[in-house]
């Protein structure tokens, strides 16, 4: 597994946007959305090509496309706060939904509800969730998406705490993981230190 910590100054100015408790929904949103298009420019960087000949209006010649089908699937619900700054910048990705709550007996994530694209076994499926805590909803998601037969799938969060990116380390090895700050720790009620809060509550005005 690769861990990638983009380092990159916008990112960093616009996360500390996201940081900041006086933030309102609108600016919270907006911000989340331009952080996860800034990160799929660099996400984005190694993915294969192909050749493909076109005509320009002054000849013929040959030029180069994706290779393959991206396929974003967010985690409801934070995840969605991340699709539309990814599609901005790749508007042909497709989307895929998965749902995830917490068995009040066993504590294991349960899926509740799914929905991907007839072509998603074939593409580079990128998991999406703002916060990377105890990371086992990440990991519950990225192994319902490996018993449907996805092979090329990647993890991109916001904020992540150690804790997280060891459990993706130890469950799923072969999926490189995405941030774009790597916090302290979790506190004793499982928030990330310094963190930014409940992203889901903070993107969409619930409680």
């Amino acid at each position: 597994m690769s861990f990638v910590l983009l380092d990159h100054p916008l990112i960093k100015h616009k996360l500390t946007n996201i940081r900041n408790k006086e933030t309102k929904m609108k600016d919270f949103y907006q911000n989340v959305e331009e952080i996860a298009g800034l990160m799929a420019y660099e996400i984005t960087r190694n993915f294969p090509l192909k050749e493909v000949e076109i005509s320009t209006p002054i000849c013929d010649c040959i030029q180069h496309e994706l290779a393959q089908d991206i396929v974003i699937v967010p985690i409801l619900r934070a995840g969605l706060g991340m699709v539309e700054g990814i599609r901005r910048l790749v508007p042909t990705a497709k989307v895929g939904f998965i749902g995830l709550y917490r068995n009040e007996e066993t504590l294991e994530p349960c899926e509740y509800y799914a929905k991907f694209p007839e072509t998603i076994t074939d593409s580079i499926v990128l998991v999406v969730d703002p916060m990377l805590a105890t990371g086992g909803s990440a990991a519950a998601a990225i192994s319902m998406l490996k018993m449907r037969g996805c092979k090329d799938i990647r993890y991109v969060g916001l904020v992540g705490a150690p804790e997280g990116v060891k459990t993706l380390q130890k469950k799923h090895p072969d999926v490189d993981v995405y941030l774009a700050a790597l916090d302290e720790k979790l506190n004793d009620n499982g928030y990330i230190v310094p963190g930014l809060g409940d992203c889901g509550d903070r993107l969409f005005g619930t409680k």
